[in-house]
């Protein structure tokens, strides 16, 4: 069994996907093996593989969004742990050898993430503070917005195995659902220096294509407050952030006339309130 399973989902970007392919090649930590399921690309994503990465496991499948592409890895994954890399994104060399050097100092740990940079439109820029990451029981971290980048997490199989795999029926935000049910579990190691390269502003961005994510969070939020697997602190933080979320959503829907949206919201608020 290798030691960490890469996991690539990717969908029509075979120049982004080799860039990324690149930097996993370049890692200083040598045992792993690299999965990339295609989402129904229709470029040459899969002859660039053949001929550039030929040992690299590829797997295609029809279009069916993020969420299958990482289950469809984690079904096919042989690694004890799992690191995921988006195919837009980029690792730093060192980023899977400190990660480990981390957790072997830390055996009973489970997840560990890093810091990023954040790369829009070619341009370096900062993260505001909303965005700021850090290590232990994080799950209030994780209510407001995603709090781990799914590029910089490696986490052991067995977690998987508790918590689930990512929600298929969630078209975006599926990475906050998925931590969401992590953190209330588990503790995470935290690097501070950047390990990897986050880079937005293109269109295909899931935060680009669906207006008001925090509809999706509102859903996963739902589901992790009716799955009961939260202890009784973290359920209550839960619920007020739901309440808070969901206040604002119904508030938007009046001004804007949507009055079934609004009784939705409101038939949340008065459900968890």
């Amino acid at each position: 069994m290798c030691l960490v399973s890469v996991i690539i989902p990717t969908f029509n970007r075979a120049v982004l996907l080799k860039r990324a392919l690149k930097s996993v090649y370049k890692q200083t930590l040598s045992e792993y093996e690299v999965i990339v399921i295609d989402d129904g690309s229709t470029d040459d994503s899969a002859e660039m593989i053949q001929a550039e990465f030929p040992d690299v496991h590829y797997y295609y499948q029809s279009n069916s969004g993020v969420s299958s592409a990482r289950n469809k890895g984690l079904d096919v994954a042989k690694g004890e742990w799992v690191a995921f890399l988006d195919s837009d994104d980029e690792w730093l060399p060192g980023k899977l050898e400190k990660q480990f050097s981390l957790l072997e100092l830390s055996p009973e740990q489970k997840v560990c993430h890093t810091e990023e940079i954040w790369i829009r439109n070619g341009v370096r820029v900062n993260q505001m503070k909303k965005h700021r990451k850090t290590g232990g029981w994080i799950f209030p971290q994780c209510l407001p917005l995603c709090a781990m980048s799914p590029s910089s997490i490696v986490v052991h199989r067995s977690v998987f195995d508790d918590v689930g795999f990512f929600d298929v029926e969630l078209p975006a935000c599926e990475d906050y659902d998925l931590w969401l049910r992590i953190t209330s579990k588990y503790p995470v190691l935290y690097i501070e220096e950047p390990q990897i390269l986050k880079y937005g502003g293109h269109e295909d961005q899931l935060s680009q294509k669906y207006w008001g994510m925090d509809r999706y969070r509102i859903k996963a939020l739902q589901k992790v407050i009716e799955g009961n697997m939260l202890n009784a602190e973290n359920k209550q933080q839960a619920i007020a952030m739901l309440l808070k979320k969901s206040k604002i959503f119904q508030q938007g829907a009046l001004k804007r006339g949507k009055i079934e949206d609004a009784q939705h919201y409101q038939q949340i608020i008065d459900f968890f309130k």
